[in-house]
């Protein structure tokens, strides 16, 4: 056994001493993440984001530009039907609807198929395309003769007299199922 003169007396001790944990460094939080350059991830998703911007809009343009020419044409049969409105000829009237129809027709669909259809082809045409049956069987029936007749002739039995209002609605119809039609 060991001697007890041989132990040490306990001295004063110095604080570090007295708590072992007093000579540790507070802990500490690591560097913040830095904003820039974003990770990997994140450029593919603003690579994607841009990519359906671009295709947004390219969208948003055809669209538009496809929807010009209905506008066009439905400001223009505003200002035809406000003409007749005001004393004009109805046999000019149902001549220009029929021609404004007609170049719509041109631009929404090929050539081939509207360019020389007259008569009751282009009627038929009309119908298939937007118009129900109100070009064949309506008041859109005077556009296939009324035009060509000699101002002051009367209507054949078998064709109506010409009502601009119906006329009028029954084309802008048709026009405004062009936008949401594709040829």
């Amino acid at each position: 056994m060991a001697d007890p003169t041989l132990i040490p007396a306990p001295t004063a001790q110095s604080p570090a001493m007295a708590d072992p944990l007093a000579g540790l460094r507070d802990w500490h939080l690591p560097e913040p993440v830095a904003w820039w350059p974003p990770a990997p991830g994140w450029w593919l998703v603003a690579a994607l984001v841009m990519i359906a911007l671009v295709l947004g809009w390219a969208l948003w343009r055809r669209r538009r530009r496809q929807g010009a020419a209905v506008r066009a044409a439905l400001s223009r049969l505003a200002a035809l039907s406000q003409a007749l409105q005001s004393g004009g000829d109805q046999r000019r009237f149902a001549a220009e609807v029929s021609q404004l129809l007609r170049r719509l027709a041109l631009i929404r669909y090929p050539r081939e198929r509207v360019a020389g259809l007259t008569g009751s082809a282009w009627l038929a045409f009309l119908d298939t395309t937007g118009g129900g049956d109100g070009f064949t069987q309506g008041s859109g029936r005077v556009l296939a003769d009324r035009p060509y007749r000699a101002p002051g002739d009367a209507a054949p039995s078998a064709q109506p007299d010409l009502d601009p209002v119906a006329v009028a609605d029954l084309a802008a119809r048709w026009i405004r199922a062009q936008r949401e039609t594709t040829p």
